[in-house]
């Protein structure tokens, strides 16, 4: 928790360094509330038993809830963040940090702007959190939903194949073309020609001169959708380049994300690979955060069907705790799990009323003190404690300091002890404890 804790504050600051106000929403939504958005993963959504009353289920993500949200308050503006846990019924994976329950971190801006300026901010909202976690070097992946299903149409694939051929599409990141084209005319009846002319699109990747070499394409820029995603992207890399993480994203054909709300520009961040540090394994950990636009997602929640544009970004917190986590094991770094500046210690026996005094004050003054629960611990025992805990600092009692009115400071680390006047303990302490503890 501790280690998570400084990447949620990580996280947190940036968001709100962008001007996102904090929701949340209940862990549980009405059953007809999340069927069918989550196409083929609709079947890893945990429904809870049914009680009579309302069919409930266990939330999937936090974009569905939140369309639900606006739609229920009437609201057409807001740019929000939302932390909490989500629920799959997935084959857990440890050590790729799959779970069944995990957090979900979102970022998501609704309301009507103009084209690609809330979608540049949320590619840059991605790259500034995943280089402030320093967990190596990264890619963005950028498509747009319009082009993949402007390239289907034009490749011979009909209306109502296009999604399950999407998720077949999706998983070219983890298996081979030559796989993905079996699942497409085995599993799922599409002619091999066609299987063909998707290959030659969907294997190539760039950046914006592959974006205007298909503005040139003969085929795809005769279909109307494709040509308004491309005239998107071509758009999106110039606010990226001012934003100076162009070099970050790549327009890549294959990316199809496999949920249905998304109408819009998509993209995905993957770990390039871990650095690989002394006795540290490289770890398949993949996608790291996601995200895209989903501009009919709320107007399905409202009467009236009213749509609310929306774009928005998840970060994959769990990876990331994993390959923090596994970095610190490889390093054998220790990392703290409590925060206590000083231990509030005595040297000799008898001493217990004047600790408690002692420390009380402290924790008045807003230091964070700890004492051990025994009347009449042995210095040694009162030492070790601060070195196992990494507690910094002990502030000594004995029967000659406090007749001299002065309380003994020592560092655990350097050994080193000065006497400080009983009414400067508590500035002494914030002056040599003033620096945050780094843990990540």
């Amino acid at each position: 928790m501790a280690v998570r804790e400084k990447v949620f504050d990580v996280i947190i600051r940036c968001f709100k360094r962008h001007g996102a106000e904090v929701i949340d929403t209940p862990v549980f939504e009405l059953k007809e509330t999340l069927t069918g958005k989550y196409g083929e993963d609709s079947k890893l959504i945990y429904d809870l038993k049914d009680q009579g009353g309302e069919l409930l289920s266990l939330r999937y993500d936090l974009t569905v809830p939140f369309a639900r949200y606006l739609a229920m308050n009437k609201l057409t503006n807001i740019k929000r963040y939302h932390i909490a846990k989500v629920y799959r019924r997935d084959n857990p994976a440890m050590t790729r940090g799959r779970y069944r329950e995990f957090y979900q971190c979102d970022f998501d801006i609704a309301g009507n702007f103009d084209p690609m300026i809330p979608d540049a901010e949320c590619l840059k909202i991605m790259c500034e959190i995943l280089s402030s976690l320093q967990i190596g070097d990264f890619l963005v992946k950028v498509n747009d939903r319009r082009i993949l299903d402007g390239m289907f149409a034009i490749c011979g694939v009909s209306d109502s194949k296009f999604r399950t051929i999407c998720s077949s599409v999706d998983k070219l990141d983890k298996v081979s073309w030559e796989e993905v084209k079996n699942e497409m005319v085995g599993e799922k009846g599409l002619a091999p020609e066609v299987a063909d002319r998707i290959g030659d699109y969907v294997q190539q990747h760039g950046g914006v001169s592959l974006v205007e070499q298909l503005l040139q394409d003969p085929k795809l820029s005769q279909n109307k959708q494709a040509l308004e995603g491309l005239g998107d992207l071509k758009l999106l890399f110039e606010y990226l380049t001012l934003f100076g993480i162009d070099d970050k994203i790549s327009f890549d054909l294959s990316l199809a994300r496999g949920l249905d709300y998304y109408t819009g520009v998509i993209y995905e961040a993957v770990l390039l690979q871990t650095p690989a540090q002394a006795g540290e394994e490289p770890l398949g950990v993949g996608s790291v955060a996601a995200g895209g636009r989903y501009d009919g997602l709320v107007g399905m929640f409202d009467p009236k069907g009213r749509k609310v544009p929306c774009v928005g970004l998840s970060i994959g917190v769990e990876r990331i705790f994993s390959i923090v986590e596994q970095r610190l094991e490889a390093l054998e770094e220790k990392v703290r799990t409590t925060e206590t500046q000083v231990l509030v210690a005595s040297a000799q026996k008898k001493l217990l009323e004047e600790r408690l005094k002692l420390v009380s004050e402290l924790w008045d003054a807003g230091i964070k003190a700890e004492l051990l629960y025994k009347k009449n611990p042995k210095l040694l025992n009162q030492l070790q404690y601060c070195e196992e805990a990494g507690i910094p600092l002990v502030a000594i009692i004995g029967e000659q300091e406090l007749k001299d009115g002065v309380i003994k400071l020592r560092s655990v680390t350097s050994r080193e002890e000065v006497n400080v006047r009983r009414e400067d303990l508590v500035e002494e302490i914030k002056r040599r404890t003033g620096q945050p503890l780094r843990i990540c």
